[in-house]
């Protein structure tokens, strides 16, 4: 396809993924005291049995928006509300992101750095510590035990990286002396590598800024990078467009190698005529094969 086509196709792709209004949770939760540390909660409203006698599997959700400020959880609301529908109980997980730079308009996407270090990974550590407490208190409908984690684009690499906790090098604070009990993962358009990602600029060089610059890249990536915590002994899955322009296909299928190098089978769905946006959209084809990579892990 043309560049100018594929260009056009793919601002078309986030305009509808952006054209839905926010869907208002069924309740919200704090985690800790910052107003970025709260988890939105969407009940199950599907044709699922989700009564107490049948609790309904527990969706996380991370989003996306390479871990800067502008981009928050509302965006993918719309994605939570199509999961809560399809009989999930879903948690939408709200965490620090990048602080705009001085000087600039602190509205735009442009003019933000990614991700806060340590504080981003301070978050999601935090929230799905808390969660399992919180379900019972604000979603009975929800059941924890059967828990899949999934993500977009930098949410991605968050809900791998959440799984990678019992992986991490022994001095992370954030590193579980257990695996955490997930169904799996199911990883969307992930910013998987982080090593790939730097060599195609992946969001304007949002990893880099992620763990604090290129001072900090190669002494951080290990706590951090999922290519380099592996395996994890979580049952994965990445679902991928092939014409994704944001982050490139070479960048899931990089982690996947990593994986079968690490003697972990990992599964990697590639979606043809998908860009970036269409996983999240609940108008578009792609967010129902995601639902259905979610369900073969969580019923």
């Amino acid at each position: 396809m043309p560049d100018d086509a594929a260009a056009a196709r793919a601002a078309a792709e986030e305009e509808s993924a952006f054209s839905h209004p926010a869907v208002a949770p069924d309740a919200t939760a704090a985690y800790g005291d910052h107003p970025d540390q709260v988890i939105d909660f969407y009940a199950p409203r599907g044709t699922e049995p989700a009564g107490p006698a049948f609790p309904a599997p527990l969706v996380v959700v991370l989003h996306g928006g390479a871990w800067r400020a502008p981009y928050d959880r509302r965006h993918v609301s719309p994605f939570a509300d199509f999961l809560a529908r399809r009989g999930f109980a879903v948690a939408s997980v709200e965490y620090r992101r990048g602080a705009g730079i001085p000087g600039g308009d602190a509205g735009s996407a442009a003019r933000s750095v990614a991700g806060r270090w340590p504080e981003t990974f301070d978050d999601v550590a935090a929230a799905l510590d808390a969660l399992p407490a919180l379900v019972r208190e604000v979603l009975p409908q929800a059941d924890s035990r059967r828990m899949v984690i999934t993500g977009h684009s930098a949410g991605a690499q968050l809900a791998l990286w959440a799984a990678a906790r019992h992986v991490l090098p022994a001095d992370a604070p954030w590193r579980t002396d257990r695996p955490a009990p997930l169904r799996g993962v199911v990883a969307l358009a992930p910013i998987a590598d982080f090593a790939v990602a730097e060599k195609l600029d992946v969001c304007g060089g949002a990893a880099r800024q992620l763990l604090g610059g290129e001072e900090h890249f190669a002494e951080r990536r290990p706590y951090a990078d999922p290519a380099l915590l592996l395996p994890t002994g979580i049952a994965t899955t990445l679902v991928q467009g092939r014409t994704d322009r944001d982050v490139p296909q070479a960048v899931a299928e990089s982690y996947a190698d990593a994986a079968a190098k690490a003697g972990e089978v990992v599964g990697l769905t590639l979606l043809e005529d998908v860009g970036h946006f269409p996983l999240i959209d609940p108008a578009a084809d792609a967010c129902a094969v995601v639902a259905e990579e979610i369900a073969q892990l969580a019923w």
